[in-house]
């Protein structure tokens, strides 16, 4: 069968929610050209900007990295650098993850920095879950891993000048934050979606150029780009509500073609209505002095936690 797009090549991917048939080139060209107009069209990156890439090893960051390099020479002044941060697990899903992230960041001759959760917090992940269960905490590592993430990067990209720091979240990881956010009628954070996180002072921020594509294109992607992906995954990700949102998404998508972004219309719509929030929802938290929406922010309140 022949691409649809060039018909004059054979395809090789099908997307169920657009009816079209591509090629290798075609597909690839797709996903490069969505990563630029999200670029564009939300103003993501600026003349000048330092970007730090958040780099797992995994196919979203391999692929942002990728996409991003490519960019990057249209864009005068800006420059990238990557960060990986190890949670201090000795599994497999780590090792192999910082050893790909090493050799794309080598191959592409991007700087690559890696920090750990010892360094940043003084506990591995591993320890942090041990003590919250001798404490008899009801606390997974998937509640406080993303918070203690977002922390230490925030924290490295202010004390090495980056103006910018780009995550690889999908449309499938925020169609699924989005829902796990009303589940938990967590109304605060529903004002938080977007491309691009609005000026707050104490953040740097945060961008999501690939936020418009689904994971499995992202995947294919990875495929075709010929990345050594690893096939471990996170050991503690069956234990988050995620996992089950995420089944459920995909049965939905299944039988529904385009309903994943029928709600990212919905959650764009939301961000943009309830954007003004953002700036007069943040103080500054009582213990540490990070920005915050309540009065201690998350990651004093875990520390708290375990310490007493």
């Amino acid at each position: 069968m022949m691409c649809t797009k060039c018909r004059r090549r054979e395809a090789v991917y099908l997307r169920p929610y657009s009816g079209e048939i591509l090629c290798r080139s075609c597909f690839k060209r797709s996903i490069e050209m969505k990563v630029r107009d999200t670029i564009s069209r939300h103003k993501l990156l600026s003349r000048n900007d330092s970007i730090l890439i958040a780099v797992s090893g995994g196919k979203d960051s391999l692929t942002l990295l990728k996409t991003l390099w490519r960019i990057e020479s249209r864009i005068p002044g800006v420059s990238l650098a990557a960060l990986t941060i190890d949670e201090g697990a000795t599994e497999r899903y780590r090792v192999e993850g910082l050893k790909l992230s090493r050799k794309i960041c080598e191959d592409l001759k991007i700087p690559h920095y890696v920090v750990s959760f010892k360094e940043y917090i003084g506990y591995t992940l591993k320890e942090l879950w041990s003590r919250t269960r001798e404490k008899g905490l009801e606390l997974l590592p998937c509640s406080y891993c993303g918070v203690l993430r977002r922390r230490i990067m925030n924290t490295f990209a202010k004390d090495h000048g980056f103006t910018k720091i780009a995550t690889g979240h999908n449309l499938d990881d925020e169609v699924q934050t989005f829902i796990m956010n009303i589940m938990r009628g967590d109304y605060s954070k529903l004002f938080r979606f977007g491309a691009s996180m609005e000026v707050i002072s104490g953040f740097i921020p945060r961008i999501k150029p690939l936020r418009y594509i689904p994971e499995m294109e992202i995947a294919f992607y990875a495929f075709l780009e010929g990345f050594k992906l690893y096939e471990a995954e996170c050991p503690y990700v069956r234990l988050s509500m995620r996992d089950e949102i995420r089944f459920m998404l995909n049965e939905f998508e299944r039988k529904y073609p385009g309903v994943k972004f029928s709600i990212m219309s919905v959650m764009d719509k939301l961000s943009k209505q309830l954007s003004s929030l953002n700036k007069t929802y943040f103080k500054s938290c009582i213990s540490c002095g990070e920005p915050t929406s309540r009065d201690k922010c998350r990651v004093c309140e875990i520390m708290d936690l375990i310490k007493t």
